[in-house]
């Protein structure tokens, strides 16, 4: 199962820049820039990102709008893609809106948009809970959902299918606001925040002599778990010693080879896949195996397919692990198996792992052989 890669390229992007005008946003500006000569930098700097993924590129499955917000850059660099919303001369951000709910509908693993700081300003307006990555082609430049340059937004990328650590962090959206039609101050403002693929390293603070501590580790996977258990949700935690430091910190009982569960106030030691099944919309907890990399079907057999298809996957799951523990599978991906094809494609692409307090990973997640 590969990963699917969503693109969207705002074709207007940059236009002002080299003409001096502020932005690139309007018709207005847009045609005045047109009639100093200028000419549009965004499709280039998507071919820019393309070559630099190189053949790797075809080793993600390509969604896009027709035309120029994506499915035209895409079949010049000779890459198949699937077709999404319709073919539109982009003239507002309602397009890159659009855009972004459409990709969002065909389940996508994460999203590439090409622009500035208004594309920006668009993509966060859609409400995506999907991850994205701006590849920085605009005249102003404030947010910090944009990778340094086309070919760094394509060495995260890579990284993603090589199975190397990705973080995942906030980043601000921010944007040039004039004071007035004529001011010379310069005033940005922030608009929110969209989740960003980031190459990440150890954390400070979970390292002794350069290396992580796996005790102090789990500490800080357990607080982070905690600062995010929903206590009006039921609970499910898996097998493990990553859960098992979870459950300690809970309060609850700790059965290492099994699952452990919260029904409002009742406690569910040991629990069995027909004690699962009494739990309404539970958020589930669960680690991988160390060396294998098995995220589902090896040993949690009790997560059974009437649980799963109840979960809003990834949403309703958090999967826990240290980064020495995702460093056993050398850049393979974690595996699921639960008996059901269609389910197993459904848990397949890219997944969350909290690896210390407040910090996330990106890790791809298919199903064995694939």
């Amino acid at each position: 199962m590969t990963l699917k890669a969503g693109l969207i390229i705002n074709p207007w992007a940059g236009i002002g820049g080299a003409v001096a005008l502020r932005g690139s946003d309007g018709p207005e500006t847009r045609n005045e820039a047109l009639r100093r000569g200028a000419e549009p930098r965004a499709t280039a700097r998507c071919a820019d990102f393309l070559d630099a993924l190189g053949e790797r590129a075809r080793d993600l499955d390509w969604f896009a709008v027709p035309g120029a917000m994506g499915g035209a850059a895409l079949e010049k660099a000779g890459l198949d893609s699937q077709a999404v919303g319709r073919e539109v001369t982009p003239e507002s951000g309602a397009d890159t809106r659009a855009a972004v709910q459409a990709l969002e509908s065909a389940g996508v693993d994460f999203i590439v948009f090409v622009g500035g700081d208004g594309t920006a300003r668009d993509v966060l307006g859609a409400g995506p809970q999907t991850p994205v990555l701006g590849i920085p082609a605009g005249v102003k430049m404030h947010s910090g959902v944009f990778a340094v340059s086309p070919r760094t937004a394509a060495l995260i990328v890579l990284r993603l299918l090589e199975g190397e650590l990705v973080a995942s962090v906030e980043r601000e959206v921010r944007d040039f606001v004039d004071p007035a039609p004529n001011a010379d101050e310069m005033q940005v403002q922030g608009f929110g925040h969209l989740a960003v693929p980031e190459v990440g390293g150890y954390l400070q603070q979970t390292k002794v002599g350069g290396r992580e501590s796996e005790p102090l580790a789990l500490e800080e996977i357990s607080a982070g778990a905690l600062a995010i258990i929903d206590d009006a949700r039921d609970l499910i935690i898996g097998p493990g010693s990553t859960c098992a430091a979870i459950k300690a910190a809970l309060g609850l009982p700790v059965t290492l080879r099994g699952f452990d569960a919260r029904r409002g106030h009742t406690l569910l030691e040991d629990a069995s896949a027909n004690d699962l099944h009494t739990l309404k919309q539970p958020f589930v907890i669960v680690s991988f195996t160390r060396g294998q990399g098995f995220l589902i079907g090896r040993g949690n057999q009790q997560l059974d397919t009437e649980v799963l298809g109840q979960l809003d996957w990834p949403r309703d799951v958090l999967v826990v692990g240290t980064r020495t523990k995702l460093a056993t599978l050398e850049g393979q991906p974690l595996l699921v198996d639960t008996g059901d094809a269609a389910l197993d494609a459904r848990l397949s692409g890219l997944v969350q792992i909290l690896t210390g307090y407040e910090d996330m990973l990106f890790y791809r997640v298919a199903t064995e052989g694939n």
